[in-house]
């Protein structure tokens, strides 16, 4: 039922006039991934369409990434390379827009809360087919120029890969953060991605699982 409200609450983000968007498509290429149960070193196209939008009561933020692994990380039944869908939505509802007034504390200058979902697929011989629903409060913080996010959030998540049974995980927190901040004068910016993930409990092996990290940072260039 949960899944069927954050689908309506998307529908109807994406029916609201956006104050302001931003669109890119890119590609990165590296030799040294890593996949569990798979101790080779692996190599991946990463292809990405990225969104990010505000509009009269929040924000939008969608990431859908297409990876193709070399036949280090086969795909099942074959020695080519396994593909994988990867998507992330996000929306913030911003308080201080809702309520008509900035909230501001200290070196905090907004509020929130934050909803969205994790999905993809794999075609190896583990068949990912995670499903995540997180929910939680977000903060912004003061900066001379950029931004900087941080939440704190409720994850729910499930895996049924290579035909097992949905395996549902105990509920657990994560905190994330994200910023982007200008490179002095130059037409740059440092943007990046963090997210620390608690223990989810056991696996769909029976085994315990343990904390996750995760970050990614970018360089980017305004041409």
């Amino acid at each position: 039922m949960l899944q069927k409200i954050l689908v309506l609450l998307t529908i109807s983000f994406a029916a609201e006039a956006a104050d302001w968007s931003d669109t890119s498509l890119s590609w990165r290429y590296g030799r040294t991934f890593r996949e569990p149960f798979n101790g080779n070193k692996i190599t991946k196209n990463i292809y990405s369409l990225s969104h990010v939008s505000g509009y009269a009561y929040g924000s939008n933020y969608f990431n859908a990434d297409l990876m193709q692994s070399n036949s280090k990380d086969a795909a099942s039944g074959t020695s080519n390379g396994a593909q994988e869908a990867y998507v992330v939505y996000r929306h913030t509802f911003d308080m201080g827009k809702i309520r008509g007034s900035a909230v501001e504390l200290g070196p905090i200058n907004g509020a929130g809360v934050v909803l969205g979902f994790d999905w993809n697929t794999k075609n190896d011989t583990y068949a990912s087919k995670k499903r995540m629903l997180v929910l939680g409060p977000t903060v912004s913080w003061k900066l001379p120029a950029g931004y900087l996010n941080t939440a704190v959030l409720v994850l729910h998540e499930s895996n049924a890969p290579a035909a097992r049974p949905r395996k549902t995980y105990d509920l657990h927190p994560a905190v994330t953060m994200n910023w982007g901040v200008p490179v002095l004068e130059l037409p740059f910016s440092f943007e990046g991605f963090v997210m620390w993930t608690a223990k989810k409990g056991k696996n769909e092996f029976g085994r315990e699982t343990g904390a996750e990290f995760n970050l990614d940072t970018m360089l980017m260039w305004d041409v």
